[in-house]
């Protein structure tokens, strides 16, 4: 049997033939800045989709992806991460749960360094949406898939996925950006012993989308007394337009309360951001400084007293 590879990618997806072209390519060695040399696989699993993907339209980027269709009833993205962290053969498990995220050019590489820094490290990313603002807010505006295929059909975010930074806006999860606590990561890595003590995702979250299953997944990570979080710096996911349940419905019809309601009968307690000192890795490319400089006016807002987090899911 060969070697572990180093790293395990799982990206779940549910009715996302559209997306999933875009997202799985941000995962390629010719995407991906120096990672020809990085052994890694990257897991796609069909969640229950009633228009799954083709599995030759994930193998084709290379040797390193696998595809997978789980038969499942089930809304929430738990059960098919936890299928597809036994399929995976990584020392490291990074879960994309919503495979409509395109991802940065430099996460896996980065995401390589991070891992050497401490022995449990917590290695996330922040992230954006695609448009104008927040997609809660701009589909209210029209935003739509149309608008948004003309929007990266305007830049060269193929060969430059620095250029999504462009035409983004923080999603809520992110909106204080890189130097204050956030409450979820949309592509989050730990390692395989870790996610093992931590039982994978809590298939007890079954609302639409998994209500706060990944933000509960990074708070239990974060609660373990060893772990170490670590903030990659000018790196991020970037969402796409696909219809949903929390990015891309309107401000009034959000689920929060739903979301929040379930975590607390889970849990026993509300939902509170855990406690975060990170290590910062990473550089800024010059399309990320608008956000570079954002993210320190919050912090600066936060310290003198005038600023207030905020956080939800998305």
């Amino acid at each position: 049997m060969t070697e572990r590879p180093l790293l395990s990618v799982i990206v779940v997806f549910f009715n996302m033939r559209r997306e999933a072209a875009r997202t799985l390519y941000s995962l390629t060695r010719s995407y991906q800045l120096q990672a020809h040399d990085l052994d890694y696989e990257v897991i796609a699993v069909d969640n229950g989709s009633t228009e799954p993907l083709d599995p030759a339209d994930v193998t084709r980027w290379g040797p390193e992806f696998r595809y997978y269709q789980l038969d499942t009833q089930s809304v929430s993205p738990a059960g098919a991460v936890n299928f597809a962290s036994t399929k995976a053969r990584g020392r490291y498990i990074a879960v994309c749960v919503d495979g409509a995220r395109i991802l940065s050019p430099g996460v896996l590489h980065f995401t390589r360094l991070a891992a050497r820094l401490h022995d449990a490290p917590i290695i996330a990313t922040l992230a954006w949406h695609l448009g104008p603002k927040s997609q809660p807010q701009a589909v209210e505006d029209g935003y739509n898939q149309v608008a948004e295929d003309a929007l990266l059909a305007g830049i060269d975010w193929q060969n430059d996925g620095y250029q999504l930074f462009q035409v983004s806006s923080p999603a809520h999860s992110s909106a204080n950006g890189w130097f204050l606590p956030f409450g979820e990561s949309n592509c989050l890595t730990v390692p395989r012993g870790m996610f093992d003590e931590l039982g994978g995702f809590d298939e007890r979250f079954c609302a639409p989308g998994g209500g706060l299953v990944n933000l509960d997944y990074l708070k239990r990570a974060l609660d373990l007394p060893r772990a170490q979080l670590v903030v990659l710096l000018g790196e991020g996911t970037f969402h796409q337009c696909h219809g949903g349940i929390a990015t891309n419905v309107s401000m009034e019809n959000q689920p929060w309360n739903m979301f929040a309601a379930e975590y607390e009968r889970i849990r026993g307690k509300r939902f509170r951001v855990a406690p975060q000192d990170p290590l910062f890795l990473g550089t800024f490319p010059p399309t990320s400084l608008p956000f570079l400089r954002r993210s320190v006016d919050k912090a600066t807002e936060v310290k003198n007293g005038a600023g207030k987090l905020r956080q939800r899911a998305g």
